[in-house]
């Protein structure tokens, strides 16, 4: 049995804000149990759920040094779904009422008490890991701090650490006198080739730097990030370990995204009915939304962070000429950017029976947009992985996006003459481009049912649920332990 923790600052079911607390509570439950333990450690934040709270178990305490004091070190523990996870407490550090703050240093100062902590922890806790599964640079420090001093007791020795990049441009940077005198590693470690970037330390570049694997969430990233455009000053490093670097895609957990048993859903379907069930979901929506009530039209389904990332630049190029034009309906879910929300907001009074804007987050709706839409737009920037894309293909909703990361590796672009393809895509980050896909889109839509048919459903048999990932990483795993 090969022992395996994951260290995250979030993971579902416990704590959420994006696609890393999905990857950390559901990889774990496809690795293979007959070979490897895999349990996974997380901040205890006060902002929990008070359900999730109530599941946790009082382990054990002890103070460790930490930023020229003793601090308190607090353990508990769950298990949920036959995963074990373990719980780091202290107040001062994670009483916060969101999970992450604006206070950039606090930040600092929070997770690399969480990295020392995890360390510190594991002879008390009784679970003596082969690996360290890090994510993000939250967790950069754990392969720094084993290296620096930890590595020196025998129960450590011989631990290996991957670190995952799951998006490159957050990577927890702050001066280095700062982060020296928190942290309490020598000025050894503070140079061009260890934690220094740019003259600042930079806590995803320690991970990167000492982990024994680096990985990320598709292939096309993992080459795309040792490039200057998409490295984010990190590219040399990052081509520096090329040969430890690889990249994974992510799944998603079929029991959650599956539109014959979904219970937000008001028509469930398959791949066999789906031809006459799906648009039920679509009529269904227009009536909740208030959108004209036409069960042939051209729905397309946004479910976003509204930011630069996503392409809603780009969106918002041509939106106008969009909506005034075509013969289609738009549904947006999510929230970020002020000018972006209220550009959905304008458009939304001005075509009201075109354009439906909903200005927050739902779960319940974001599976009935995805259930009832013909198709789902995503005209990323840059994207890891991306998930909303994998969502859309197992509802046979067919994705229009741009052939970066994840994106490229998982959405085939339709060819006509050949019969193949899962989605629409297209190259440059250009709104031209973007609007030329998404009215070839609409072309195929209503003058060849017959093909979007097909292709939607070979969107819904394509397979990316976390049982192929997980073989890959375990594929790792053992590379890495023997």
């Amino acid at each position: 049995m090969k022992n395996i923790l994951f260290a995250a600052s979030e993971g579902v079911p416990f704590i959420k804000t994006g696609g890393l607390a999905d990857v950390v509570g559901s990889l774990p439950k496809d690795i293979d149990r007959e070979y490897y333990d895999v349990r996974v450690i997380l901040p205890k934040y006060s902002c929990m759920k008070q359900e999730m709270k109530d599941k946790l178990e009082y382990i054990s305490s002890f103070y460790m040094d930490f930023d020229w004091k003793s601090m308190y070190v607090g353990l508990l523990k769950a298990e949920v779904d036959g995963v074990v996870y373990y719980f780091i407490d202290n107040e001062d550090m994670f009483n916060t009422y969101k999970p992450y703050t604006d206070d950039a240093l606090f930040e600092i100062r929070r997770f690399s008490f969480f990295s020392k902590a995890v360390l510190s922890a594991l002879p008390t806790i009784g679970f003596r890991p082969d690996l360290i599964h890090c994510h993000d640079w939250q967790t950069g420090l754990i392969p720094v701090y084993l290296k620096e001093r930890f590595q020196e007791n025998e129960f450590y020795r011989g631990i290996k650490t991957v670190m995952t990049i799951h998006n490159l441009r957050f990577q927890g940077k702050w001066n280095v006198q700062d982060v020296e005198s928190i942290t309490g590693l020598s000025g050894y470690y503070f140079t061009p080739d260890k934690l220094e970037a740019y003259k600042d330390a930079n806590l995803l570049k320690g991970g990167i730097v000492y982990a024994d694997a680096v990985t990320t969430v598709s292939p096309t990233y993992a080459e795309e990030i040792r490039t200057p455009f998409y490295g984010e000053g990190l590219e040399g490093i990052l081509n520096a370990r090329q040969n430890d670097l690889r990249g994974i895609i992510n799944g998603i957990d079929y029991t959650d995204f599956s539109p014959d048993n979904d219970k937000y859903i008001v028509k469930p379907y398959t791949v066999e009915n789906f031809r006459r069930n799906k648009v039920k979901n679509k009529t269904e929506l227009q009536k909740e939304l208030g959108l004209k009530e036409d069960p042939k039209c051209f729905m397309i389904g946004i479910v976003s962070r509204l930011t630069d990332q996503k392409g809603f630049d780009l969106i918002a190029y041509v939106m106008e000429e969009m909506l005034n034009t075509d013969a289609i309906q738009v549904v947006v879910l999510g929230t970020g950017e002020e000018r972006y929300e209220n550009m959905f907001r304008y458009f939304d009074e001005k075509y009201s029976d075109k354009l439906a804007a909903n200005i927050y987050y739902s779960e319940e709706l974001s599976h009935k947009i995805y259930a009832a839409s013909d198709a789902f737009l995503m005209p990323s920037l840059f994207e890891p992985c991306g998930l909303s894309q994998l969502m859309s293909l197992r509802y046979g909703t067919l994705p229009i996006v741009r052939e970066t990361g994840g994106l490229k590796d998982t959405v085939e672009p339709y060819n006509e003459y050949e019969g193949t393809g899962t989605g629409f895509t297209f190259r440059n980050y250009n709104a031209h481009e973007m609007m030329a896909t998404v009215r070839y889109a609409e072309k195929i839509f209503y003058d060849k049912k017959r093909e979007w048919n097909r292709m939607a459903e070979r969107a819904m048999k394509a397979d990316f649920s976390w049982k192929v990932s997980a073989g890959k990483y375990q594929e790792m795993y053992d590379w890495l332990i023997g």
